[in-house]
């Protein structure tokens, strides 16, 4: 049985950092647990969920048998299969008794982001909080997306029971209310669940890195005020050099010891299972077995590995040719995990360095970008701005927008039916939207490096960007310049460069494979590729190291031909510092409500 969680409860719910291996410790005790005996259903709740290429079987919204796993089943809940069946179940009624404009009408009010999230949510409701749902298993565990979307995820039971409760009108932004108000049971039993720990146990997963347990400990933190106390600890990848000359392995082992050192006070009170840095791939069903099983093992037998032949740009000369064009935008997109938060730190401070305006920001909440830009400062900090999109600071600039606008010729009842819309949940992905646009438009007299947040929502806000597109089309007076122009801006080559990062390891790079087919169907294209932390260029002679550097080469290989342009960066032991000391000024955009 997998030694990973100790005292399983019914529900487990595996998060942390985007890139620690949630998905692999979820998998790994669900097969212990299966082995045991247990009738397990295994839940990916991410965007981005690659359960498929772990498990080496094809999921759908429907539990699927795992072959070779006895009593397993696993599901991914697909948001856009859920928003397609939501809104099917909104306009399917009407599909032949309104006419086809207001059908079409109804349909166009149902595509933006704000109904994803709560067509998701429903789908996950139904398996936390309704128990005949899940009755045939003993387990029902979650593999979660990264950390600030699950704890949005986890606050919507309540944020939704208290909108339907507070909202006397009967609408919403999705809608009449009354679809909402039949879930209001449900909802309340999801949020019980969350909360009874003889029900629900959170598994932190996180590297022995400072940004990692660092994003652990906040993660924990904010847990606790939620009312979510059955809280354990996985550290996963933990490192113990074999070759003493090995400069690299010795390196690697002193900063994992050194965040371990250093680890938060609310992490120690924790039940912790501290998982070894293994030699091979976490993907199939004997690795997964190798990875829970007591005693788990970093030895394995050491591949014979050559010099590789593998050889990329340096981002250098990445960055020398993006700075002859003077302005623009550069986005850094890719898995959680993989160093996207670094990279765009590297280009926005070599930018500055060169003497050009420079501002690099974020859209992922748990990033930081100001320290990376700080730890990596190499002299034009003058040029360089460091600012991030804050969703409550856009979500009240722009309520007060609305108020001013729409609110002034209205009377009490209309300005409070207003107000009590713009209370809706669904009104921050509104707001952070049009920040994300107003961003972007920043690329026309400067550079503007973006480091986004990890991948399913960043396809979340494209999709946001096609379906706004489509309607300032129709209806341009009614919205800002920079909305209007954010998908013309994001498809020019010359005006957006998209730098896909990953790592030297199957999965990144599938999903970075797969990034690129979705960004292509918006018709933008990348710029190039960064492979980060690769042993690759490096010589190594710990075994455990030698081995991970002969399953790169496989993973390499796959993007010779498929890439035009490919960075290969070694493995360094710089890290981003905990918080931006005063330097760098992380600057807020401007708010009404200030």
């Amino acid at each position: 049985m997998s030694t990973l969680i100790q005292d399983p409860t019914r529900i487990l719910f595996f998060t942390g950092k985007g890139g620690v291996g949630k998905t692999s410790a979820a998998c790994a005790t669900a097969i212990g647990l299966a082995d045991a005996g247990k009738r397990v259903l295994l839940v990916s709740t991410d965007p981005a969920s690659n359960l498929d290429e772990v498990l080496r079987v094809k999921l759908s919204a429907a539990p699927t048998a795992v072959p070779s796993v006895p009593r397993l089943a696993a599901l991914n809940i697909d948001p856009e299969e859920a928003a397609h069946a939501y809104r099917e179940r909104v306009v399917g009624p009407y599909r032949g008794v309104l006419p086809a404009v207001a059908v079409a009408s109804i349909e166009e009010q149902l595509s933006g982001a704000c109904t994803v999230e709560i067509a998701a949510f429903d789908e996950f409701s139904k398996l936390l909080g309704d128990k005949v749902a899940t009755a045939a298993f003993d387990h029902v565990i979650f593999d979660t997306a990264p950390t600030g979307h699950t704890l949005r995820l986890l606050e919507l039971p309540a944020a939704w029971s208290t909108f339907i409760d507070a909202n006397v009108g009967g609408t919403s932004c999705l809608g009449p209310l009354s679809g909402l108000s039949a879930q209001k049971a449900l909802y309340a039993a999801s949020n019980e669940a969350l909360r009874d720990p003889a029900q629900t146990t959170l598994v932190l997963v996180a590297r022995p890195d400072r940004s990692s347990l660092v994003e652990a400990e906040r993660t924990r933190a904010e847990l606790a005020q939620l009312g979510v106390a059955n809280v354990q600890l996985i550290l996963n990848g933990v490192f113990r050099a074999r070759d003493a000359s090995d400069a690299t392995a010795v390196a690697m082992e002193a900063r994992g010891r050194t965040a371990l050192e250093a680890l938060p006070v609310g992490l120690r009170g924790l039940r912790r299972v501290d998982v070894p840095l293994l030699a091979f791939g976490l993907v199939g069903i004997d690795a997964l077995r190798k990875m829970g099983s007591p005693g788990a093992s970093a030895d394995e037998t050491v591949p014979t590995d050559s010099p590789s032949t593998f050889r990329g740009e340096h981002l250098d000369a990445l960055i020398d040719e993006i700075a002859k064009h003077r302005h623009g935008v550069v986005m850094t997109m890719g898995k959680g995990g993989v160093g996207k938060t670094t990279v765009a730190a590297r280009i926005a401070n070599a930018l500055a360095y060169r003497g050009l305006p420079v501002t690099l920001t974020t859209t992922d909440p748990a990033a930081h970008v100001a320290a990376a830009a700080l730890e990596l400062s190499s002299g034009g900090a003058s040029q360089l701005r460091v600012t991030r999109i804050d969703p409550a600071l856009e979500t009240r600039r722009y309520t007060a927008e609305v108020l001013a606008a729409a609110g002034a010729g209205l009377d009490a009842q209309g300005r409070a039916l207003l107000e009590e819309d713009l209370r809706s949940p669904c009104t921050e992905e509104i707001a952070v939207f049009r920040a994300f646009a107003e961003t972007v438009a920043q690329g026309e007299d400067r550079f503007v490096v973006i480091d986004t947040a990890p991948t399913g929502h960043t396809l979340l806000l494209l999709d946001a960007a096609e379906s706004y597109h489509r309607e300032v089309l129709r209806k341009p007076s009614g919205s800002p310049e920079a909305v209007q122009r954010l998908l013309p801006r994001l498809r020019d080559p010359a005006f957006t460069r998209v730098v896909l990062v990953t790592l030297p390891e199957a999965t990144p790079i599938h999903e970075a494979m797969q990034l690129e087919r979705d960004l292509a169907r918006a018709d933008i294209k990348p710029f190039a590729w960064v492979v980060n932390q690769s042993l690759t260029p490096l010589s190594v002679t710990d075994p455990v190291l030698r081995a991970r550097r002969a399953h790169e080469a496989t993973h390499l290989q796959e993007l010779v031909g498929h890439a035009a342009r490919i960075v290969l960066e070694p493995w360094t032991t710089r890290t981003a510092p905990l918080a931006a000391p005063p330097p760098i000024q992380a600057l807020r955009r401007a708010s009404p409500m200030d």
